[in-house]
């Protein structure tokens, strides 16, 4: 065998072995896709014990029993990102942040990042406006929800459907 033949067997293997990894890749996306009709669950790994929080469950820990109500709050977030890494969002409540009815806190939860509660903001009447900006990093498309904790003990909320073509928060926690 001469260094041409060579060349031409290497690259066919490269290309035999490209060839098997992008097979794989396409099974591993029909699997997710099967995997996505399913309730959507982040896992948490704690040394050998691995817990299944989902994000209903996650806000069921932040609310209670109590109802949430749609309106009021809005959540703005683009519907196709292109890089999951750093996600501009922006939240805002309609309140008058008055002593008498004010937002005191504003959470954000996400349907399949790792950890579903990415953050909460607490707010008084002296903060003058409900509204937070931020960045966040998500995992896959998914459901972003924000709900407002009111005064008065209310909770109001919106949601986003997020198409995310590169994924962040790929390690397992």
């Amino acid at each position: 065998m001469d260094d041409r033949e060579r060349k031409k067997n290497s690259r066919r293997e490269f290309m035999r072995a490209v060839g098997g990894l992008a097979a794989g890749v396409a099974l591993e996306s029909a699997t997710t896709a099967a995997a996505a009709a399913e309730p959507a669950a982040a896992t948490i790994s704690t040394g050998t014990r691995t817990t299944v929080v989902s994000m209903l469950e996650a806000i069921h820990k932040v609310v209670g029993a109590a109802p949430i109500n749609k309106g009021k709050v809005r959540l703005d977030l683009p519907p196709l990102v292109e890089n999951g890494n750093a996600v501009a969002l922006t939240v805002s409540a309609d309140s008058p942040m008055t002593q008498a009815e004010y937002v005191k806190a504003i959470h954000l939860f996400s349907e399949k990042n790792p950890q579903p509660y990415i953050a909460t903001v607490h707010l008084g009447p002296r903060a003058g406006r409900a509204r937070v900006a931020t960045r966040v990093r998500l995992a896959d498309t998914q459901t972003v929800v924000a709900i407002c904790e009111m005064s008065d003990g209310s909770f109001w909320s919106d949601s986003v459907n997020v198409v995310v073509t590169l994924a962040a928060c790929l390690e397992v926690l």
